[in-house]
């Protein structure tokens, strides 16, 4: 079984080499073959630099599109039987990849979502952000009847059947949601891990509640219309 990580990056200089080394180490300790595909989307730090020097296979867009095309470019480069997503910025921990992955990989589960929600400790999150997914997972669950408390976690795996089975159109940080909706409705197995949550101390989020909220609410109707 071949896996492939793919990491989109956008200035994040200060943890991207961390990222892959952390999940270097985890992968050498269970022995799963691996690629590590870090995709840039245009980033005017030195994050592409670090990522090459960090031993990942880069790929970089020509311009600065959005998380959603730094996904989609990094699963057409995917080759592995299991694709596996997770943020660059941190906020996700790679040694909790086997606990994320372990429903697939037993047959259990198409698509896994690390939830921060899960998580017995408390979630640093901004209200209106959680307020946000709150919202997004009830409409998923009355479009979908599947049950999701983080359905905007970018830190999740999938089989290659479920990334076959649909074509994302989203450019920015709907995709989680159309994928999800999409992955629903097309009736495969949908579940969730719980994982940790740092908020970041550094830098500042790309994403704004009231515009992408809005695109993520448009992305979420769309899936359920089209499936």
């Amino acid at each position: 079984m071949l896996l492939s990580i793919i990491i989109p990056v956008y200035n994040e200089e200060l943890t991207i080499g961390n990222i892959i080394d952390r999940t270097k180490k985890v992968m050498q300790q269970t022995g799963l073959v691996n690629e590590i595909i870090v995709v840039d989307d245009q980033s005017f730090d030195k994050s592409l630099e670090r990522a090459k020097h960090h031993g990942a296979k880069v790929f970089s867009l020509k311009q600065h599109l959005g998380k959603g095309y730094a996904l989609r470019a990094g699963f057409a480069k995917a080759k592995g039987d299991v694709i596996v997503t997770i943020d660059s910025d941190g906020s996700h921990e790679p040694e909790e990849l086997l606990e994320v992955l372990a429903p697939v990989v037993e047959g259990k589960a198409d698509l896994v979502i690390g939830s921060q929600y899960m998580n017995q400790k408390s979630v640093a999150a901004r209200k209106l952000n959680a307020f946000g997914v709150k919202l997004f997972n009830v409409f998923i669950r009355l479009l979908t009847g599947v049950d999701i408390t983080d359905s905007q976690s970018g830190y999740r795996d999938m089989t290659r059947e479920v990334l076959k089975s649909q074509k994302p159109k989203s450019g920015g940080y709907e995709i989680e949601s159309e994928m999800l909706m999409r992955t629903a409705k097309n009736g495969f197995r949908v579940t969730e891990m719980p994982v940790s949550f740092e908020q970041r101390t550094y830098g500042r989020s790309g994403v704004d509640p009231i515009i992408d909220g809005f695109k993520i609410l448009l992305s979420i109707v769309s899936a359920s219309v089209k499936g």
